[in-house]
């Protein structure tokens, strides 16, 4: 198996695991210091994507902090792609629900100084 490491020395936060002879459409992520919360979103909005045929995730162990991502995609796309678009998205969708629940705690402090004076 090939793999490579993305990050800094040996705190890597990303690994690819990809079997020899294989192309790029079935790649293995493991993400360290990750767990369920990331995984089972993350796989969520990567199967939206209809050029993904698969899309799974485990745990090694539950004493472990990390996580094993499976993509395989159809055709010719690499499964980086789904991979990067996923987490672009997760992060679009975190940053909505953040910002949705700023300016409802905004307007609610606002609604209290108004019944306070």
């Amino acid at each position: 198996m090939a793999g490579t490491g993305t990050g800094s020395g040996s705190g890597t936060a990303l690994e690819t695991i990809q079997a020899d002879g294989t192309d790029g459409n079935c790649v293995t992520f493991v993400l360290h210091d990750e767990d369920h919360t990331l995984g089972n979103s993350l796989r969520y909005m990567v199967m939206k994507n209809p050029d993904v045929e698969f899309c799974g995730y485990c745990i090694t162990h539950p004493s472990e902090s990390k996580i094993n991502f499976r993509i395989q995609t159809r055709g010719a796309l690499p499964a980086v792609e789904p991979f990067r678009k996923g987490l672009n998205d997760l992060m679009s969708v975190c940053q909505h629900v953040l910002n949705t629940f700023e300016r409802s705690v905004k307007e609610f402090r606002a609604q209290k100084e108004e019944e306070m004076q």
